[in-house]
């Protein structure tokens, strides 16, 4: 059902118009952007159910996801409960081993820190003039560049531009000590980061050290994929996974690992818990300990305490909230570049 999420969609369309006694919906993540989502779903299972678009909209989307309207989220989950079999996966698999999760919070650099805080700086007086002229909305566009250039100054100021090359980046430092420790105990990790690019410095580093490792992007193929796979689950297989957040989200088992590192936090959980049970899934026989990289009074704090703000309200219906920022308000905008 992944795939008809999108209601305009014309795979959706499609999907509407097919002919059945039953009708069934597969999916781990029913909500995984906003609760129109959740309409499409069961405008194919059950047309009308929900009513019409605009209807679900005003009734349900709007003083949800805007106004936080709690009555509304016990409403909606009233109606849609008797028709949805939700299964988590410790339910299914009861004996699988501990996951610890640590957040390590880094500091930055001294000439990264200025580099970020003068860029910061800059999106904000822009962003306290534009808003008000235009709206949220309008500069949805600009935002999201903002939040990029920010993420990457974050990750490696060099992504920005090459003339920041020479400034050091306290993550990959951070990365290279804790990936001595792992190495050196026989351990297997997978490392995670948004960014292509990142990936392609993290090789580089492992290439110059003669560290033997695989890497996955979307470029990948099939034929080469599975055979990476099978590589890194041999005991005498590479140590180190480099993958693409965006590539490992589907069909791939890697329980040969116990160490996961995202490198860089995305806005989405569900993606960031997709990566993690590549390895925390049936057939793990160790501990799995998992590594979140964030840089402190940056936007990926501030990002991920929003997160976690939002996170409550959808988990009260479905799963867990994965917006970004939409809907959010002027001020809360202006917060993320403070």
């Amino acid at each position: 059902s992944q795939n008809i999420k999108n209601f305009s969609a014309q795979v959706s369309k499609a999907a509407r118009l097919l002919k059945g006694n039953h009708r069934l919906a597969l999916s781990g993540t029913p909500i995984e952007n906003n609760s129109v989502e959740l309409w499409s779903l069961f405008d194919f299972l059950m047309p009308g159910f929900l009513g019409d678009f605009h209807w679900f909209k005003n009734q349900f989307t709007t003083p949800i996801e805007k106004d936080k309207d709690k009555r509304k989220v016990k409403l909606l989950k009233k109606m849609i409960y008797p028709f949805i079999l939700r299964r988590k996966k410790e339910e299914v698999e009861q004996e699988l081993p501990e996951k610890i999760e640590i957040v390590s919070k880094l500091s930055m650099e001294e000439e990264q820190f200025k580099l970020y805080t003068d860029t910061a700086d800059n999106y904000r007086k822009e962003f306290e003039e534009q808003i008000d002229e235009q709206n949220v909305g309008k500069s949805t566009t600009r935002i999201f560049e903002a939040m990029l250039r920010l993420r990457q100054i974050c990750l490696f100021p060099r992504l920005v531009d090459q003339e920041y090359t020479r400034i050091p980046s306290a993550k990959f430092n951070y990365l290279t000590e804790l990936l001595e420790d792992i190495s050196s105990e026989n351990h297997k990790v997978l490392i995670f980061s948004f960014f292509t690019r990142v990936l392609k410095i993290i090789r580089k580093h492992l290439d110059k050290k003669e560290i033997d490792y695989l890497y996955l992007d979307g470029s990948t193929t099939v034929g080469n994929r599975e055979k990476m796979i099978h590589s890194f689950q041999q005991e005498d297989g590479a140590g180190i996974f480099l993958i693409s957040l965006k590539a490992g989200g589907v069909a791939l088992n890697l329980t040969a690992a116990d160490y996961v590192i995202i490198f860089d936090p995305w806005w989405n959980p569900a993606v960031e818990a997709q990566a993690v049970d590549r390895t925390h899934r049936i057939g793990q026989t160790k501990k799995v300990f998992v590594y979140r990289m964030v840089m402190a009074n940056s936007i990926e704090e501030k990002m991920l305490e929003l997160q976690e703000q939002k996170k409550a309200l959808v988990e009260d219906l479905i799963t867990s909230d994965t917006r970004a920022f939409k809907d959010l308000s002027k001020a809360d905008i202006l917060d993320l570049f403070s």
